[in-house]
């Protein structure tokens, strides 16, 4: 009697073979590196652009945004240079997305001022008035926790030290928040008085979106 003869052997053998299978071809190459290539341009997130990108996350930007840009020559000439493996190195998760209700944002970092941005994610329609992109105003009148964004790094592996994260945090407030900062009067204009001196969830999300593309565009401009 043949092994078909056995239905239950023959089920149990295939499900090993399956398996490894599965575990060679799938789990093995996630852990070689020449399927996870890495580039010294390429930098973690700093403690604020990574709250920004949890909000990011939280809003749903990404059900309508995508953030990757395929090697197609239309979609080169509108967005900007394809996507590398590499510069998706720090996101966990990755936000390749499908759907493109808006424009990718793969490339945005450096594209517009933080002015720009400020207008915009207030009021969508008053940079595109047939945008169908809800306001977000409101991100300006909440202030940014960064109570644990240390923690954060750390679980991320981004290797700052507690140190470290605090001064970035500490950094990028005196930036947005002094009197030479040079989208000042857009940010007081969609901030409110109170919060004028304090980082908000604005601040935050436009840090992150000044963020995406712009180490690639630097390893792009030394080849």
């Amino acid at each position: 009697m043949g092994i078909n003869s056995k239905p239950v052997v023959f089920a149990v053998l295939s499900a090993l073979v399956i398996l490894v299978g599965t575990v060679v071809t799938v789990f093995v190459p996630m852990f070689m590196p020449s399927t996870q290539p890495v580039s010294a341009f390429v930098k973690p997130y700093t403690a604020i652009e990574q709250e920004g990108r949890d909000i990011y996350m939280r809003e749903g930007c990404n059900n309508c945004h995508t953030q990757t840009v395929r090697p197609l020559r239309t979609e080169v000439l509108r967005y900007g240079e394809y996507s590398k493996a590499e510069e998706f190195a720090w996101d966990r998760p990755f936000l390749w997305g499908s759907r493109r209700t808006g424009p990718d944002l793969n490339r945005v970092g450096g594209k517009y001022p933080d002015s720009w941005h400020y207008k915009h994610m207030h009021s969508p329609q008053s940079m595109f008035a047939l945008s169908n992109m809800p306001p977000y105003g409101w991100l300006a009148s909440n202030r940014l926790d960064t109570s644990i964004s240390f923690k954060k790094t750390k679980v991320l592996g981004y290797g700052y030290t507690e140190e470290q994260v605090n001064q970035q945090i500490a950094d990028y407030k005196a930036r947005v928040t002094a009197s030479g900062y040079d989208s000042k009067e857009t940010r007081d204009q969609v901030t409110p008085p109170a919060l004028r001196g304090e980082l908000t969830e604005m601040d935050a999300i436009i840090a992150y979106l000044q963020k995406l593309g712009r180490d690639v565009k630097s390893m792009e401009a030394t080849r």
